[in-house]
């Protein structure tokens, strides 16, 4: 049974005449009623009254014409509603965001994406970049903000943020008066880190590495507030994004410039050949407009 089939009947009984009904349906009496035939065919039932020179349904024919009247206007209502849900995302999206990108830039994307979207809520997932790859690959987070490089293979990548690296100290370093310091002299400094969960982590190995040295670690922390706890208690110092310093207290660490800084690269990520839902469509367009320029 198709849905044209039962729409054609309904046009006949609505216009009372297969003849009136091809007009208004722009359709040939003979296509219509063979559509007629093949519906009576499929619901092993007759239709009409055909001892009859007027048109009347049988009591099957009543009943597939309310039915009919019920099926089509559910089709119409669920066009309505994916047209208003295209216009109206609802749901619950899941946001992976390591600790310090969800510190920095979670609070202005729930609140301004939140403004536009009252009907979308968003629960935070906070771990670790590798971490929220791992989810957005397994389909346990819909949407990934992480540091690259990330697998293209594997995930839709949208560029989010691009900053500088910068040299975090104790007011009392010897360093904490250069206007900008150079990555290689900090060979003997007692460097303070994310533990290896993080992306971060890594990356400020490599480029110590490519500057001549392997970094001495001292502390490795999974919050970014005890890292900076532990350059102001004097312990280390600690390369951190710019942005972060705006979350400081000034007069307790200072912030020096790195020269041919390490740069901080984020990606929104989502699962390749998955399923996007509108709610989330919507997400990677907002985060594409509001931060990507």
């Amino acid at each position: 049974m198709e849905l044209k089939d039962l729409r054609y009947f309904m046009e006949v009984v609505d216009y009372g005449s297969f003849t009136k009904a091809a007009v208004n349906t722009y359709i040939s009496q003979p296509t219509l009623s063979k559509s007629i035939k093949k519906l009576e065919t499929d619901l092993n039932v007759e239709l009409f009254e055909r001892s009859t020179r007027k048109l009347v349904l049988t009591d099957a024919g009543e009943i597939v014409y309310k039915q009919a009247t019920k099926i089509l206007g559910s089709t119409k209502e669920l066009h309505t509603l994916l047209d208003d849900l295209m216009n109206l995302p609802t749901g619950t999206i899941k946001i992976g965001i390591p600790p310090l990108i969800g510190t920095l830039f979670f609070p202005t994307i729930a609140g301004k994406f939140g403004m536009q979207h009252t009907h979308v809520s968003l629960e935070l997932i906070e771990l670790g970049a590798k971490r929220i790859e791992h989810l957005v690959d397994d389909g346990q987070v819909d949407v990934g903000i992480v540091v690259n490089p990330t697998d293209n293979k594997r995930f839709s990548v949208q560029p989010f943020i691009k900053e500088e690296f910068m040299l975090f100290t104790h007011p009392d370093h010897p360093f904490s008066n250069e206007e900008t310091i150079k990555l290689e002299q900090l060979q003997h400094e007692s460097f303070i880190l994310f533990n290896q969960e993080f992306a971060l982590h890594h990356l400020i190995i490599q480029h110590c590495q490519r500057a001549g040295f392997t970094p001495n670690i001292a502390y490795v922390s999974s919050q970014w507030d005890l890292i900076t706890e532990l350059v102001i208690a004097q312990l280390g110092i600690t390369l951190l994004p710019k942005s972060i310093y705006s979350k400081m207290d000034e007069s307790t660490i200072t912030m020096i410039p790195i020269e041919s800084p390490p740069m901080w690269e984020l990606s929104v990520i989502t699962k390749k050949d998955r399923y996007q839902s509108f709610a989330v469509r919507a997400l990677l367009d907002f985060l594409g407009e509001a931060f990507n320029h």
